[in-house]
């Protein structure tokens, strides 16, 4: 069992000042990187890879800053993975987080979607939170599952795709993007669970007096035991989905440049179909 404290979020807030909770992610860059599969099938080698914050965390951590200097309140910054992941963590810090926790075990690799947020759920739950904000997704798993199964662990409502954010006293209103370049505007109850896009901000620079003040914040690391978590509740045996088989897309010919008349042009485009059983 746990000796962790169980938090009420259910508490007031005090002189409207929010206490913010930001989940991020350590994550290769792989934009303009030569990308591999290893000897498993299952995952890409990472050796030469850089590394940083996933791209939609940024976002999101830089929303929790500006809400922080708006309203006021403390910023808790979460994250899992190995001692490496400390790097995102003193990132955080540097930015504005006040304290930097990283859940760390053997048995959490082969974690998915769901099997993540029920690690994040037992932390949460034993801190105050006002607002829990994350990326929309992860640039290396592309799930975009964890905020709203984490908002359901935790039994509080939650948005996703926000591209605005204003936070009123007991609620936040938000704009979600939604497809075809339509936008939502709703008000949410806090405490909430909110993932972030892309754009809602510019995140700031990281300055060095942040990264010296950064070295003497907390960074506190926590095992599954910490939280009273079986290991078979993570990884491979504790996630819905798991991955099987992992491949790079098939090398396509060369693009045919197509010359002559429009009606040759039409002609050859109309038989290459056909060849191709289209039409």
């Amino acid at each position: 069992m746990s000796n962790l404290p169980v938090s009420n979020h259910k508490e007031k807030r005090r002189n409207n000042r929010t206490n913010i909770i930001i989940c991020v992610k350590r994550v290769p860059e792989t934009a303009e990187a030569e990308v591999t599969i290893d000897e498993s099938g299952k995952r890409i080698k990472t050796q030469d890879l850089v590394f940083d914050i996933n791209e939609w965390d940024d976002y999101a951590l830089e929303e929790a800053v500006l809400t922080k200097e708006k309203h006021g309140g403390t910023i808790t910054a979460v994250t899992i993975g190995p001692e490496n992941t400390d790097e995102t963590l003193r990132k955080c810090l540097a930015r504005g987080a006040d304290k930097a926790i990283r859940i760390t075990d053997k048995a959490i690799e082969g974690s998915d979607a769901y099997a993540t947020a029920k690690i994040l759920h037992k932390l949460i739950q034993t801190l105050p939170h006002d607002l829990i904000l994350a990326g929309a997704q992860a640039a290396d798993d592309g799930y975009a599952q964890v905020g709203p199964i984490l908002a359901e662990l935790l039994a509080i409502p939650h948005a996703t795709m926000v591209k605005k954010l204003d936070i009123k006293e007991g609620t936040a209103r938000v704009n979600r993007e939604l497809e075809g370049g339509l936008e939502q505007v709703i008000e949410i109850k806090l405490p909430a669970v909110l993932t972030i896009q892309t754009g809602i901000n510019e995140p700031r620079y990281v300055s060095i007096m942040g990264v010296r003040k950064a070295r003497e914040k907390e960074l506190k690391v926590l095992t599954l035991a910490d939280l009273g978590i079986n290991e078979k509740e993570v990884g491979e045996s504790g996630s819905w989905i798991t991955i099987e088989k992992m491949f790079l897309p098939p090398i396509e010919k060369e693009a045919e440049i197509l010359t002559g008349t429009p009606d040759d042009v039409t002609t050859k485009i109309v038989e290459t179909l056909k060849i191709r059983g289209l039409i």
